[in-house]
């Protein structure tokens, strides 16, 4: 199948280049955009009580006030606010309502608004939706930024906005800048290092070019399917999709440029070379991408809608690639023909390539040692893994210098750190019956005596009676440790079993999403990696025809997978000193190293196979494989780890550990396991590695196929090894 397809992509290149075009202007033309949220109940499903919150919350008090955003006041000087402060305060709260921005309702503060301690005012900012993340909230709360600096003339006040509407404005903003940082510094690692490796403008750019047109394609399904499906993305998926696109795109096409080049210097026809190029390797891009494919789609078992949005995405990009590098890739060099080259003459004699089949030999020589060696040092990395501890406080890993982080940190100078985000408790009835007064004041008093918890403000009740609501301020900012902790282990624990007789607690708020999102992480652990680890180990077994390689491949993935989250808490956990790692992080190191990294593994096992079915000894076998693959892992590999370290350059640092995690992890995966670990069990195993099947029986004769100097002598086409 892969030669048919090598070859109508070779001989009608023009045809299919006009198909990629086509398709990549209608999706860009009229696909829609990938919408995004930053909303976390948008990604819990609704059997959660935070979410069952929401919904009584809509029912029952409808037009309940909630501020979006919250204006923090205080003095330059940073003293406190005297009498003509605080009416300032009034003054520009009332100048911030009267220009009347589109989704704010009103401006409201008052004397109650000033801290105990006379350091702080506030102004609550209310919308006319009651969701904080509307598309066009976000740019009002902007707008009043602004507005704000012209109001403070004149005063000894200087003010911030914070809350949960100007955090999704600067969490939008600072995505934007980010994603055009890492867009930039992608093509720019892409395009030198394929300069260094080809010394060829052509293949430096070309690539470059080819994974733009993939990743029109690509986007506009994504939309598409986003649309059809109304599936959401959490706000950094576009940067991961940037760098999946052009990590795993330019893997793909350097695995079949190399076999290209391979072909081309035992002196095979340019089209010849690279229709044979995409036979023989087209099933290990194949499998490849479907072993990405199959993890990423495992997140449709997740609970959490942020992980499902994600799956599919990823899935899609991995797939358009992979028909890209079978179909796009070789009718665009079946054009160039060997002028791709060009000005490089290096394709037409082949490289001593020194460290390759230096490596090649010590594999060959030294398995025991070689894999004792590199399972200690997995295994010694795999120790910090231990000590991973999740952090859900998304906003503690934004940028300290966005507006709505700081005018939080100042804000606590002078309230409880939960008075932005209040717990909100609801208390309703089971049969219908009006709520009693004293019952509720004594529920009320409950609550307060609850460690942790600030104030409980007194019950709300909507018109007919029939539910209460309290706002519960805690000690503890909604998203720290500590709130998450509360909000989903002692209140809900007092607020369930306190409940008066015939009615029924429910606790919400960002503590208890949080909360709800931990456990739903917990639950996806369990079931995503058994699943995605199992899809692959199938993968495998039908690629290699064996029921013993999958195993201990998967197994060897497994640790590396652990060496890569230890050495990622050992970073910046015990170096950096943060709190915690992203709560997401295993999910994302499991399913990018597991699954791409992989990709080395197949490409090593693959050659190795095909070495064998030559019928050259196994310990040449080994050796051959070992060099005639190091030059390919070693160079997609390090393009590919470059393209997931450029996050580290971002601001976020859920975006630094994810970079940091992913490249090593794939650094990890080609260098120690796909070159060390995988061959030198291999060759322990022998001819049980291949069990039941019989693939390393000899079916093909010994030919000149090498791209390294000295790996074993050229022999003419159906000359057999005398063993």
């Amino acid at each position: 199948m892969f030669r048919r397809v090598g070859r109508f992509a070779v001989h009608r290149p023009w045809l299919t280049i006009g198909g990629w075009i086509i398709a990549a202007v209608l999706l860009a033309v009229f696909a829609p955009g990938l919408k995004s949220t930053t909303d976390e109940t948008e990604f819990l499903p609704s059997h959660y009580e935070s979410v069952r919150v929401g919904k009584l919350q809509e029912e029952a008090f409808p037009k309940t006030e909630q501020p979006a955003a919250i204006v923090v006041f205080q003095r330059k000087d940073g003293g406190k606010l005297t009498a003509a402060d605080r009416a300032d305060v009034i003054k520009v709260s009332a100048g911030l309502e009267g220009k009347h921005r589109e989704k704010i309702a009103k401006v409201v503060t008052g004397p109650q608004a000033v801290s105990p301690n006379g350091e702080v005012a506030l102004a609550n900012i209310i919308a006319t939706t009651k969701n904080a993340f509307d598309e066009k909230l976000p740019k009002s709360v902007k707008e009043l930024r602004n507005d704000g600096k012209s109001l403070l003339n004149g005063t000894q006040l200087k003010m911030g906005i914070t809350g949960q509407a100007a955090s999704a404005l600067d969490s939008q903003e600072s995505s934007g800048d980010t994603d055009a940082m890492i867009m930039m510094a992608t093509l720019l690692l892409i395009i030198v290092l394929l300069l260094v490796i080809f010394r060829s403008p052509l293949i430096a750019i070309l690539p470059v070019i080819i994974i733009l047109v993939v990743a029109a394609v690509a986007n506009g399904l994504i939309g598409t399917a986003a649309e059809l499906g109304g599936l959401k993305a959490d706000a950094s998926i576009s940067a991961i999709l940037i760098v999946v696109l052009f990590g795993v795109g330019t893997d793909y096409i350097l695995f079949l440029l190399f076999r290209y080049r391979e072909h081309l210097r035992q002196g095979q026809e340019p089209k010849e070379a690279l229709s044979d190029a995409v036979a023989k390797v087209g099933e290990t891009i194949a499998s490849a991408a479907g072993a990405v494919i199959v993890a990423f789609l495992a997140l449709l078992l997740s609970t959490m809608g942020m992980m499902r949005a994600m799956g599919p995405s990823l899935a899609i990009s991995v797939a358009v690639t992979l028909v890209a590098a079978l179909t796009l890739v070789p009718a665009v060099f079946s054009l160039l023909g060997t002028k791709a080259f060009w000005p490089s003459k290096a394709w037409k004699k082949t490289p001593k390539n020194r460290f390759a089949n230096g490596v090649g030999g010590l594999v060959a020589r030294r398995p025991g040692i070689v894999a004792g060696l590199s399972t200690v040092v997995l295994a010694v990395l795999a120790v910090g893994a231990f000590n991973f501890k999740a952090e859900f406080d998304t906003s503690s890993q934004m940028p300290q210098k966005l507006e709505s982080v700081q005018a939080m940190k100042d804000m606590q100078r002078g309230f409880s750190a939960g008075q932005s985000d209040p717990a909100m408790i609801y208390l309703k009835s089971k049969d219908g019956a009006k709520l009693n007064q004293a019952e509720l004041g004594t529920f009320r008093t409950k609550l307060a005596g609850i460690e942790g918890v600030g104030q409980v403000a007194p019950a709300v009740s909507n018109p007919d009676g029939t539910v209460a609501q309290y706002a519960v301020v805690l000690k503890y900012r909604p998203t720290e440790d500590k709130s998450i902790e509360l909000a989903g282990g002692t209140l809900r624990d007092t607020a369930h079993a306190s409940a008066p007789q015939g009615t029924e607690a429910l606790v919400g708020g960002t503590s208890a999403v949080l909360s709800d999102i931990q456990k739903a992480v917990s639950h996806d652990y369990k079931l995503v990696f058994p699943v995605a680890g199992i899809a692959i180990m199938v993968i495998l077994g039908l690629l290699l025809r064996s029921l013993v390689a999958p195993v201990y491949l998967m197994i060897a993935v497994a640790l590396g997978f652990s060496a890569t989250l230890g050495a990622t808490v050992w970073l910046f956990q015990d170096i950096k000193g943060e709190s915690g790692l992203l709560f997401m992080l295993p999910v994302i190191v499991y399913l990018f190293v597991v699954a791409i990294g992989t990709d080395y593994n197949i490409l090593m096992v693959a050659r190795l196979r095909e070495e064998v079915r030559r019928g050259v000894p196994p310990k040449e076998a080994i050796r051959t494989a070992v060099a005639q693959s190091t030059p390919t892992i070693t160079s997609a590999a390090i393009i590919l780890a470059g393209t997931f370290g450029v996050l580290m350059l971002a601001e976020n640092s859920m975006l630094q550990q994810m970079g940091f995690a992913v490249a090593f992890g794939i650094l990890l995966t080609a260098f120690v396991m796909a070159m060390l670990l995988v061959p030198t069990v291999t060759s322990l195993l022998g001819h049980k590695a291949w069990w039941p099947g019989h693939q390393d029986s000899p079916r093909e004769p010994v030919q000149a196929h090498h791209d390294g100097a000295g790996t074993a002598p050229h022999r003419p086409a159906g000359e057999e090894v005398r063993r």
